[in-house]
């Protein structure tokens, strides 16, 4: 199977799941106690003209299956409502946020990787040497360390104590060096545990190629130790390296929820956390269903990743 085909036929089955998705998200947030014409009114006496009003423009007067489709139709034309708790769109709300997380989430993948695969490369061929056990130390107290409490150490040291960074986000854009400088630790603290997995698994993926034939035909005939690890090692390497990569999209989203919170980062964790208190319902089905949105996008990129790394697996398909 050629990789064009391979790509069509992961997209297409992608599309069921996206509809599942998209069902799970309008029926979680259905379950939720109350519902958008109540918070409009603060649960108060109202003239069942106002309510009914109120209900034909949340759609709440149409059948269950009716109020899905219309939600999908204005959700494919990316039209998510209007908020509950305000006159503004919940579009303009998610996309003033959504740069804030894309910033956090690239950051701290770019930290995990930066640290992780070197790491692991180091351990994998120092095996059982100084380096690979304090690697294997710091990895696992790097997974092992909530991530809240390291954010909070974090500011505490180099907030407050060494006054390196500011402890409160910096009014300026995103890309001002004052708010790339402020998001140094934020990406730190979400990308720690995502290094330690990188740590540990490229470590075991290198070790494990180095003990392969190809490696020791590639010794005897001289080439140079750079050239078997860089370019023969490491590429057969990154399929595993790939898959965790794409699974930590979903973790670092995740994260991002409490990071936001802790180091006060104005993404859409935070208008989530806030969202849900105000049971403002809009930007909630929003929000989960672009996160939902994005980690199946992230695997099927990891399942395209595969296909081009190792042709074998599209040849299986």
């Amino acid at each position: 199977m050629s990789l064009r085909r391979y790509v069509l036929r992961r997209v297409l089955l992608t599309v069921p799941i996206l509809i599942g998705v998209s069902v799970l998200t309008f029926g979680l947030v259905k379950l939720l106690p109350g519902t958008p014409v109540d918070y409009v009114l603060q649960f108060q006496e109202s003239t069942p003209d106002l309510r009914a009003s109120l209900r034909a423009q949340y759609h709440l007067d149409e059948p269950l299956p009716t109020q899905y489709a219309l939600w999908l139709w204005d959700v494919l034309h990316l039209d998510f409502g209007e908020r509950v708790v305000s006159d503004r769109s919940v579009r303009a709300a998610v996309a003033a946020r959504l740069p804030a997380t894309l910033a956090l989430g690239t950051a701290a993948l770019v930290v995990a990787l930066l640290v992780g695969v070197p790491a692991g490369v180091l351990a994998a061929v120092n095996r059982g040497g100084p380096a690979d056990e304090i690697s294997r130390v710091v990895a696992l107290a790097g997974i092992a360390t909530p991530n809240f409490w390291l954010g909070l150490l974090l500011i505490l040291v180099f907030g407050v104590h060494l006054n390196l960074v500011p402890v409160i986000p910096p009014v300026a854009p995103l890309l001002a060096p004052e708010s790339l400088a402020f998001l140094a630790l934020p990406a730190l603290t979400l990308g720690t545990a995502s290094a330690a997995l990188f740590t540990r698994l490229t470590r075991s993926a290198v070790g494990e190629e180095l003990r392969r034939d190809y490696v020791r035909t590639a010794r005897a005939k001289g080439l140079p130790e750079r050239t078997v690890l860089v370019k023969h090692v490491l590429r057969n390497s990154l399929i595993s390296v790939v898959t965790v990569a794409a699974l930590q999209v979903a973790v670092l989203l995740d994260g991002a929820v409490v990071i936001e919170r802790v180091f006060s980062w104005p993404g859409l964790g935070r208008l989530l956390v806030r969202a849900i208190l105000q049971r403002d319902f809009p930007v909630v089905q929003a929000v989960v269903l672009l996160v939902a949105v994005a980690v199946v996008v992230a695997n099927l990129l990891a399942d395209v990743l595969y296909a081009y790394l190792d042709p074998r697996i599209r040849y299986r398909s």
